[in-house]
């Protein structure tokens, strides 16, 4: 430690202020898919073990500030996803009836969905999209998120992002979860500009 010397420093005066992320640029439509995604090659997955019980993930998800988690396995592969509305949702009072079991006993892996039911996007098709591609997808698909992927280093298929119809709705500044499902560009258009 003795190697290093000490920086300079001072006693703070006067006025002072505090440093603040600049306004993120805002988003349309018409802007890169890219603008909107979870980009999992810079920002950690929020990730859960199938075996712990529901209500340790939805604490876990409040706690993280995320409304989705990736589940693995032992081996650190993906073998679903849970998300608050899994949670929250109808799912946990079937399970409790087909099993009769209590609230409290229902695992992560009894209500996720499971790997074969996720779909994808390859990262190379996200590279050239528009967030309203991304939207008409995610209302094709019903689902409150789709997962981005690519071949990583050793050729192995590799979830690189994360889109969250929520995250879109924050950074578009409107509420879209509500919309129908859209058939084309045009109608997610017409849409937004009507709500």
């Amino acid at each position: 430690m003795s190697d290093y010397q000490p920086l300079s420093a001072q006693y703070l005066s006067g006025t002072v202020l505090v440093s603040h992320p600049s306004q993120s640029k805002s988003v349309t439509l018409e802007s890169s898919a890219l603008e909107v995604m979870t980009d999992l090659r810079h920002n950690n997955a929020v990730v859960i073990e199938p075996y712990v019980p529901m209500e340790f993930a939805n604490s876990y998800m409040i706690q993280c500030g995320v409304r989705s988690l990736l589940v693995l396995n032992h081996e650190h592969c993906l073998i679903g996803i849970i998300t608050a509305t899994d949670i929250l949702g109808d799912k946990p009072l079937r399970f409790i009836q087909e099993r009769s079991v209590k609230h409290n006993e229902i695992l992560v892996s009894d209500i996720m969905t499971q790997l074969e039911q996720l779909e994808s996007i390859s990262f190379s098709e996200v590279q050239n999209a528009k967030v309203g591609q991304i939207v008409a997808c995610l209302r094709n698909t019903g689902r409150q998120h789709i997962l981005v992927t690519e071949n990583n280093s050793e050729g192995k298929l590799s979830v690189c992002g994360i889109f969250s119809f929520t995250q879109i709705e924050r950074q578009l500044g409107t509420k879209i979860s509500s919309m129908k499902i859209a058939e084309n560009f045009a109608e997610i258009e017409e849409v937004l500009t009507t709500h």
